[in-house]
């Protein structure tokens, strides 16, 4: 009789508790500007309930005072119905938290976009592993054996799989630092330059302006030089060319004549605006540098050739000499050589 009255009892106080989670603490989270904390409440009010029924359920047992085989087993089966209903709450709660960032991500500078379906899967698998733990606790089996097993598993794909390994640490190295994104146009050690495409756990793949895809294991851009063209605080990119003028032109005619076939090439954009540097006095040649902008970094390859095109033409309109090397030789007698008799 005592035992049903404490099971009763922990009946009405897992509706109570609920009632109270529900009632009071969802009418305080309704006054939040966010939905979160309702659908958290929503969320934990069933686990909740459910613990508070299975530890009055025990007692209950405990009252009836079974025999150890059959208590063991009781609490064996109330560990894995409270491991159960907790994972499912907390793998929602990791959508729930997952889907909140989400929404507020684009104007967080800190946080990147990339990065949450890694945290994410993250959290769902130590979620699963921490349950899996805690089922084979509550049967009381022995997980030491299971443990060096794993171990020694986890050693030999290590070795086997040593390089798939590094380019799986390699892709999540890449996911969480964020050095360049999808549509980046980016150049690698190797001298490869292209457009990224696809960002994998094993590999990147870039698209050359050849339409050629290239695929690059993640473990070499991890750990090597990357120059990403469209990083930074706009997509805008710097082009330069340089020009040999020969010695006796003058420098400002050729500092305005670069500018004004700079700013005639249709590619090159006004703000920022280009800039002409004489940058070298070389052994044939007076060198400048024409710098200037373009939209996007894609663009060089068209914006180098306007550039040559126009400058060439401008130089030779205005009669300015473009240098080339020169040497000069001199031929000296062999006083060395045997005369011959005749």
């Amino acid at each position: 009789m005592l035992a049903l009255i404490v099971a009763a009892t922990s009946v009405a106080l897992a509706k109570l508790v609920e009632l109270l989670l529900c009632g009071t603490l969802g009418r305080l989270a309704q006054r939040t500007r966010t939905d979160f904390d309702e659908k958290l409440i929503e969320t934990l009010h069933r686990p909740i309930f459910v613990s508070v029924l299975l530890i009055g359920v025990r007692m209950a047992v405990l009252i009836l005072d079974p025999p150890e085989a059959v208590m063991s087993w009781t609490d064996s089966i109330a560990q894995t119905v409270a491991t159960f209903v907790w994972t499912v709450a907390g793998l929602r709660i990791v959508s729930l938290v997952h889907g909140s960032i989400g929404s507020v991500v684009q104007r967080s500078e800190w946080i990147d976009e990339r990065t949450l379906p890694l945290f994410d899967n993250l959290a769902r698998l130590i979620l699963l592993g921490a349950a899996a733990y805690f089922l084979l606790l509550s049967w009381d089996l022995n997980i030491t054996g299971w443990l060096a097993s794993a171990g020694i598993v986890g050693i030999a794909i290590g070795l086997a799989a040593q390089d798939t390994l590094a380019n799986i640490f390699g892709g999540l190295s890449i996911i969480a630092d964020t050095p360049y994104k999808i549509g980046d146009w980016v150049n690698l050690d190797g001298g490869e330059r292209g457009r990224v495409t696809k960002i994998g756990l094993r590999s990147t793949r870039m698209m050359t302006r050849d339409d050629v895809e290239i695929t690059v294991p993640n473990a070499a851009i991890a750990s090597g030089k990357i120059i990403n063209e469209s990083g930074g605080p706009s997509k805008k990119s710097r082009v330069s060319v340089h020009v040999g003028v020969a010695y006796g032109s003058d420098v400002d005619q050729v500092r305005k004549v670069l500018l004004r076939a700079a700013q005639g090439v249709e590619l090159v954009v006004e703000d920022p605006k280009p800039n002409i540097r004489f940058t070298e006095m070389a052994d044939s040649a007076l060198v400048f540098s024409v710098l200037c902008w373009i939209e996007l970094p894609e663009l060089r390859g068209q914006c180098v050739d306007g550039l040559n095109t126009a400058i060439y033409k401008a130089l030779n309109a205005e009669g300015i000499t473009i240098p080339f090397p020169q040497r000069d030789v001199h031929l000296y007698p062999d006083t060395t050589a045997t005369p011959t008799r005749s």
